[in-house]
Parts: structure tokens; sequence; C-alpha cells
């Protein structure tokens, strides 16, 4: 008999779930992505041209030896990236509790009664009474008549996807950061070099400026010694500073590496190729790769699904449980006897009341989440195409400034042989020298400047497109 109950309280409740859902009564509220209008997204650009940089794996887009074994090193040792994992980790057990809602809970239970009955005059207690012993499981189930238990999966779900998105976000951002910095340092010992080999030369001239002061020829006296002192000792003084640098960027990058401080291994600028004509594809290949747009994708889902929770929380929730299913006995002797077999199983059908406000006021509150999600989403996608738009016409507009750059370095080399020359036949005075040493220094630094700025303009529109990352 009682396993008949039982299956009539369970295929009733089938039953309802079949006859709701046949009425049209469940939410049939389906997720779907937020359309985006990708046109113009990229200033002045219509691209058609699906081909894109985001696509080269990191080990062939950056193909320095040294800096793939930084990068390397980066990804396995980065504290970020690590901390990343844990949160996958996170995010997978609250996908695996969610999933578990779906099943009834079951729990051992064991009690005991004790029961005194009052004598017969009813004023004491008497001895007249007994116990119940008590031993079984405890069964809950709930129906997931109007999909809530389904949406909080769906919710876990989005999050676990945001939590692989923001690991792809650190290793794109990590690897970008790791090559920036590497360039930055190559950068700075070019310009120590070229700084030393100018405190070189400046040497030389102050020498020579002395000599010709000595021997008292005209034009030369002992105020353009001390200008020529002045300028070497200004440039002496550059020295510690790079130096400094140096030493703080190679910190800087030992850190983004998961190691201690330390020197960096490392080859010159002067080895580094400049890309050129990066492709840039079509903005909806960068949306769909950025991870920080899948974030904000994701984040909205999970605000999505969490209103539809919500929502469906107004409705009634059909529940199946065995509040008892064991033995139970008033003697310890032949517990177990199958005489003393005991169930006790309720179904039930809850409406809420009384908590009918608070659980709209739930509902608003996640209404207006999903609304402001939705904003978080748009703002990234045009965050995006900013960011992109931008890198991409800084990197092409870099590369005007080389042939110029470089007319200007070499008519300097000229200028400062000449006038050095022309010092030492008298044809020229000591402030020529001077002027022509010191615009060759800022001009071959400022060429150093530049191919660091086109470096980190490529790697900066490689990281935009969502480069990196499988």
């Amino acid at each position: 008999m009682m396993k008949k109950y039982t299956k009539g309280v369970v295929l009733s409740g089938v039953i309802l779930s079949m006859g709701l859902a046949s009425c049209g009564i469940l939410n049939t509220n389906k997720y779907k992505s937020p359309e985006v209008d990708t046109q113009g997204l990229f200033r002045g650009e219509d691209p058609t041209d699906t081909t894109t940089v985001a696509n080269i794996p990191w080990r062939e887009y950056f193909s320095d030896p040294a800096l793939q074994s930084l990068i390397d090193e980066g990804l396995a040792n980065n504290y970020d990236l690590r901390l990343a994992y844990n949160r996958i980790q996170q995010a997978e057990a609250g996908l695996y509790i969610a999933k578990s809602a779906y099943f009834p809970t079951i729990a051992m239970g064991g009690q005991i009664t004790h029961t005194q009955r009052s004598a017969d005059n009813g004023k004491i207690l008497g001895h007249n009474g007994g116990d119940q012993w008590g031993l079984g499981f405890v069964v809950q189930w709930e129906a997931d008549i109007w999909g809530k238990l389904n949406s909080k999966k769906k919710a876990q779900y989005a999050n676990l996807v945001n939590t692989h998105a923001y690991r792809n976000l650190i290793q794109t951002s990590l690897i970008a950061n790791i090559a920036t910095s590497y360039y930055s340092l190559l950068a700075l010992d070019e310009q120590l070099k070229i700084t030393q080999e100018t405190i070189d030369l400046l040497k030389e001239s102050a020498e020579t400026i002395e000599a010709m002061m000595q021997a008292g020829l005209p034009g030369v006296n002992r105020a353009g010694v001390k200008q020529s002192e002045a300028l070497l000792y200004n440039t002496l003084v550059s020295v510690p500073d790079l130096q400094t640098q140096i030493n703080r960027m190679e910190n800087s990058l030992s850190l983004l590496l998961g190691r201690k401080p330390g020197s960096i291994t490392r080859t010159s600028i002067r080895t580094q190729t400049v890309p050129t004509g990066l492709q840039y594809g079509i903005p909806a290949q960068m949306l769909a790769k950025r991870p920080d747009v899948l974030q904000a994708e994701m984040g909205f889902r999970y605000a999505f699904e969490m209103k539809n929770v919500a929502q469906r929380s107004l409705y009634p929730s059909l529940t199946l449980g065995a509040s008892t299913v064991g033995y139970a006995s008033n003697t310890l002797a032949q517990f177990f006897r199958p005489e003393n077999i005991l169930a006790n199983i309720v179904g039930g059908l809850t409406q809420p009341i009384f908590a009918g406000n608070q659980l709209k006021g739930q509902y608003k509150i996640a209404k207006a989440q999903q609304e402001e999600a939705l904003l978080a989403f748009e703002k990234a996608v045009l965050a995006a195409g900013q960011e992109v738009s931008t890198i991409m016409f800084a990197y092409e507009t870099s590369f005007n400034k080389n042939e110029n750059r470089t007319k200007q370095v070499e008519a300097l080399l000229v200028a400062v042989a000449d006038t050095q020359e022309l010092l030492k036949a008298g044809e020229a005075n000591y402030t020529e020298v001077l002027q022509a040493e010191q615009s060759l220094l800022q001009a071959q630094l400022g060429q150093v400047s530049d191919k660091l700025e086109q470096l980190q303009a490529s790697v900066n529109l490689y990281r935009a497109l969502g480069g990196g990352v499988k």
C-alpha cells in the first residue's frame, strides 16, 4: 500500500507539471545574445577582410627567442594567472552545485521520543507512557515546474564562462605586458649605449677645446671650455637615471614572471623587426575574441538568468518529500522487523503569499541588475572599438616619422663631423660643435623612442584584437 501511495503522489506531480506546461503557463523566456551594431565601430574604417593578426599564435607573433622564454615563464608562474585558474575552479564547483539541485536531497536521521501521561487525577505526571525509537532517511525533492532550477544552472554556467574569459583576459594582458616591458628594457639599453657613446664624443670635444685654448687660438676661451664641460657633465648625469630606469624595469618584469627581482636575459632593440601592415579583420571578429567583451556578455547573461529565478520564485513550488523512510518501534528488541517499516511521505504545492512583496522587490532588483549589465556590455563594445581605432591610428602614423628621423640623424652625424674639423681649422666656433653634438644625441634617442613606440603599438593592437589566447 505504501508503494502505491508513493507512486500516486509522484505521478500526480508529473501530471501537474505536464498540464502546466501544455497550458503555456511555464515561462519560456530564453536567453539571446544582445544585438551589436558594428557599423563604424572602427573609426573611419569599414573593413571586409577577415584576416586578423589576433589569429596568429603568440609564439609566431613574437619571434625573439629570449622574449618567448620570458612569456613561457610568465604563463607558468604569474600570480594573477594562477588566481584566475582558482576562480575557474570555484565557478566549476558552483555549476556542480546548481546541477545537483535537480536531484533529491537524502539524509539519514534517528530520533528517540519519550512521552508521559498525567495520573488519573490529572494533577501530576504519572508513570504511564513510553519511548518511540526511529531510524531512517529524510528525502526532499522540488519539481522544476517553472524552470527556476534550470535558470540557476544557466546562471552558474554563465559565471563559469565568465571566469574562463577572465583567465583569457589575464593571459592576453600578461603576454602584452611582458612584451611591452621587454621592448622598453631594450630601448633603455640602447639609450644608455647611445648616451655613453655621446659621452666619449663630448670628452673628446672638451679636450680639443681645452687644447685649443691652451694654444691661444682665436675664438676659444675659458667660457667655451666650461660650456663643453657643462654639456659633458649634463650628459653624465643622465646615466644614473637611465640605470635606475633599467633596474626598475627589470624588477617590474620579474614580478610579471612570478620571480624574485633580478636581471633579465635579453637581446637588443636593433635586432627587433617592427611588423608592418598589420591586418585587423572586421569588428565582429574583434568582439568575438576579446575576453573583456565576452566577460561583459556573460555578466549580462548571468543577470538575465537570475532575473528569471527571481520572477519564477513568485510562482507556486511543487515539493515531494519523504520526511521519514525507515523503521519505528516502541522497543529496541527486534527493531528491524518488517512490520516496523514506516514511511511518512508528503507532497505539497506552495504559493508565496505574505512573502510576495519581498519576492517582488527581489525581482525588481534583479531586473534592474539585468539592465545595468546590458549597459555595461554596450559600453564594453564601444570601449573595444575606441581602443582598437586609437591604436591603429597611432600605429599607422608612427611610421610617418621614420624617414624624416633617419634623415635628421644622418644630417647631424655629418654636421658633428664637419663642425669638429672646422673647429680644428679655426673656421667654426665651439658653440656650433656643442649644438651639433647635443642635437645628435636627442635625435638618436628620439629614433629609439620611435621604434619603441611602433613595437609597443604592434603589441597593443595584438592584445586589443584579442590575440594571445586560444
